[in-house]
């Protein structure tokens, strides 16, 4: 009987405990009502509205903290109203029983409520994010289609080419207005020492920086280097990265020392630092893609020419991408008209196109290199003939794109379309780096490339990788974080949410289970069972059980520890279940006969069986299937269904003993009792006869031609039969022929009604005496036969 509350502690538990950290509701109606405001008006700037989505965002946070207020007291009050029982059908109960009823409702209505108000302005919060989203992508999508001033056109061309001078004009300005100050013109004077040791340097690094840096790697690797030195020669290489870029950070210091450099001068420096690392990042990632000297392990299938094109090829392509995204950077700080960008960023696009279309060439002699090599083109082959067909499209139509008018479409394929190939040179790059790793671990080269472990890696890189491509192609921040936290608040399926960090708890404990199962297995396998006196095959029925039932629990665990309610699925389950019970009937009655066979045990690994013609060893059996060995070395699989409710024999269920029958026949006229007693003491004779009882000589019948006999015998090992009846037909061969005794032929008497009717000469027409005939297919052939209408319906009698 379930226990009841008293009126009095009901009552003191009826006022429930809000957390203090309930969101300021009123101040999230003011903000909730200035961004349905500025979603109607669609008149705010992006950055506003990015401004005001990002603190949407944060008020979002809060209102899913808040749904989990009260969640403890909600389910102890939820549990005693489910201890109270169902209310009777008739409505009649206890009075007591009744008020503690209304007042546990009454306090789960209280606890309840701060839970449906923080998912009422969840839902209003989440509605007003995905407003601001939309409005942003329709402006996007109608700046990238937006038609612009076309950079063919003469009219443009005077803007476009005072745009350079007038900014070179506006930064020598600024420094002359600040060296015309006394006060910077003294700092800068005191500042000269400094500014010259910093520009030394950096002009010692940009221009040898990358020389040494190849010196110290080519003397690190050698002629044939093995993984250690490999990674040593990768580190040192990145030296031709980070030297010159941190020469170019010296000379950027150095500018911004002396002071004479203003706000305009600032913002052009600030932008041409990424822009000279993506150039540095290109010219090393070219070398890496198209090595000079290691010829090991080349990436692409190409010659020395060949690999010093493509060097050249990705290093300009890194300075015209650079080019071309420092130009739009110094436009938009200069205040440059659309017609004056477009009419110098142009030039740059052309370029990128010939040198797109002359890398994309390079790659297609790799296809055709690889395809000659291997005799057909591989996955990894196929997606870079898709690449470099991709590459020759793009370089045709975006500076056409350009042309026309439509400048930012075209800066929208070209640009990211480079800094994607830069990233897959990245991710080329590190898989290399994970192989070379795996060889200085294992020491196995020869199947690193294959091997399961730097292939998961490498896919997880990618997976990694997928955020930043997304970033390169337009994607906003915000749109990542939106992706990431619907996936944090998963999915629901069958009233039941799966999240990532729900199925990484459920993949982590069952992954233990797993383990444990496979280690209590292996205790009992090696260890335990071989200590008793139980025989094979009831220890692997042990096993497997012991196994599956591990493997039961670890999943039932798992679940358990993920949080999932297996009540909410039960309908998921009965679903199923109609399936399976149609469409799997089969695969379950195998799973269910499976069990059976381990459980009964009518058969066991090692027992030799004969099921539907198949005769064999039994290998293994699973859940689903038995492996059975033949003689001839072939499995065959045989699914449990058939083990069970099919008709099989065990030779060697319980022992080894059996039967071996061997048919012996002997001529017309032989002298049957000693026969009788030469096969007799030839069974005697072999060893692996059982003399208990003792072989027996029968003799069969009288044969078509021969007289039979067969010799009966109990063997030891039955295993041995077809050994045995070797051994004794070769012993019965030999006292046969030592004692005369014949052992027949077939024969076959034929009379012939009308012989003359057949061609033969005039002595053999007289009436010939009946043939015998060894072989009649050797005397008389079917044409014979016919022609002298010999006695085919056995009215003549033939025997």
């Amino acid at each position: 009987m379930p226990l009841l509350l008293a009126p009095e502690a009901a009552q003191a538990q009826s006022t429930p405990q809000i957390s203090q950290s309930e969101p300021d509701y009123e101040t999230w109606i003011r903000t909730a009502d200035r961004a349905d405001e500025a979603i109607e008006a669609a008149r705010a700037s992006t950055t506003a509205l990015e401004t005001l989505r990002e603190d949407l965002a944060g008020w979002r946070q809060q209102f899913i903290a808040a749904q989990g207020i009260n969640s403890n007291a909600l389910a102890t009050v939820r549990r005693q109203i489910s201890d109270l029982g169902p209310v009777p059908e008739n409505g009649e109960e206890p009075e007591d029983v009744a008020a503690n009823r209304q007042l546990l409702q009454d306090r789960l209505d209280r606890l309840n409520a701060p839970v449906l108000r923080a998912e009422l302005a969840f839902s209003r919060a989440d509605g007003l994010i995905r407003g601001i989203d939309k409005i942003i992508r329709d402006r996007q999508a109608e700046e990238l289609l937006e038609f612009g001033p076309s950079p063919l056109n003469p009219t443009h061309w005077a803007a476009g080419l005072a745009a350079l001078p007038a900014t070179m004009t506006q930064l020598s300005g600024e420094i002359s207005k600040a060296w015309r100050n006394p006060v910077q013109a003294a700092e800068t004077r005191n500042s000269l020492p400094v500014v010259a040791v910093l520009t030394l340097l950096g002009l010692i690094l940009v221009s040898r920086g990358r020389v040494w840096s190849r010196r110290l790697t080519n003397r690190v690797l050698g002629e044939n280097p093995g993984a250690g030195l490999w990674i040593t020669g990768f580190v040192v290489s990145l030296g031709s990265l980070g030297l010159p870029f941190v020469g170019i950070l010296l000379l950027i210091e150095a500018i911004v020392s002396t002071g004479l450099v203003g706000l305009r001068g600032d913002q052009i420096l600030a932008a041409f630092v990424p822009a000279a690392f993506a150039f540095l990042l290109a010219r090393w990632l070219a070398t890496r893609v198209f090595p000079a000297d290691e010829a090991r392990t080349l990436p692409l299938i190409l010659d020395a020419t060949q690999r010093s094109r493509g060097r050249f090829f990705g290093a300009c392509l890194g300075l015209v991408a650079a080019t071309a995204v420092f130009l739009r950077d110094v436009g938009d700080i200069s205040g440059w008209s659309d017609a004056a960008t477009n009419v110098v960023v142009f030039p740059v696009l052309v370029i990128s196109g010939f040198l797109l279309w002359r890398l994309a060439n390079l790659l297609r002699v790799h296809v055709r290199n690889s395809s000659e090599a291997d005799g057909e083109e591989s996955y990894r082959t196929k997606l870079i003939s898709v690449l470099a067909l991709g590459l020759v499209v793009l370089a045709f139509v975006s500076p056409l794109l350009a042309a026309v008018g439509y400048f930012r479409l075209a800066e929208s394929l070209m640009l990211p379309s480079l800094a994607s190939l830069e990233m897959l040179a990245v991710l080329l790059v590190l898989q290399r780096l994970v192989v070379e790793v795996y060889v200085l671990i294992t020491g196995n080269r020869e199947g690193a490339a294959e091997s399961l472990l730097p292939i998961l890696i490498g896919f997880l890189l990618v997976l990694a990788s997928l955020p930043i491509f997304a970033l390169i192609w337009g994607a906003r921040v915000a749109d990542l974080t939106e992706l990431w936290t619907q996936a944090l608040d998963g999915i629901s399926i069958g009233g039941v949410r799966i999240s990532p960090m729900i199925f990484l708890t459920f993949a982590l404990v069952f992954v233990l289970g797993y383990l444990a199962t496979r280690m209590v297995q292996g205790a009992l396998k090696n260890t335990i069972l071989p200590k008793t006196r139980m025989d094979a095959g009831g220890r692997n029925a042990i096993v497997s059980g012991v196994g599956y039932l591990g493997i039961f629990l670890a999943a039932v665990i798992a679940i358990t520890s993920a949080g999932i309610d297996l009540s909410s699925i039960a309908i998921v389950a009965g679903a199923l279940s109609v399936g399976i019970g149609f469409g799997l009937q089969n695969i379950v009655s195998n799973f269910v006969s499976g069990i059976i066979l381990l459980i009964e045990r009518p058969i066991s690994e090692g027992d030799w069986i004969e099921v539907g013609g198949v005769h064999g060893t039994v290998r293994d059996i699973s859940v689903r299937s038995t492996i059975i060995q033949t003689f001839d070395r072939s499995d065959v699989i045989v699914p449990n269904s058939d083990l069970v409710s099919g008709r099989v024999t065990n030779y060697t269920r319980g022992n080894t003993v059996g039967r071996v029958i061997v048919p012996v026949g002997v001529a017309y006229g032989s002298d049957t009792k000693k026969v009788e007693a030469i096969l007799q003491e030839v069974a005697d004779a072999h060893p692996l006869v059982l003399m208990n009882p003792p072989p027996a000589v029968l003799f069969r019948s009288f044969g078509a031609s021969s007289l039979d006999f067969e010799i009966r015998a109990i063997l030891r090992d039955v295993n041995y039969v077809m050994s045995v009846h070797s051994e004794m037909n070769h012993e019965i061969a030999r006292r046969f022929e030592e004692e005369g005794i014949e052992v027949p032929f077939a024969q076959r008497d034929i009379w012939i009604r009308n012989p003359e009717a057949l061609p033969q000469t005039q002595a053999q027409q007289s009436d010939p005496p009946p043939m015998k005939s060894k072989d009649m297919s050797a005397h008389v052939t079917p044409e014979d036969l016919d022609a002298g209408k010999g006695d085919a319906d056995g009215d003549g009698g033939g025997r």
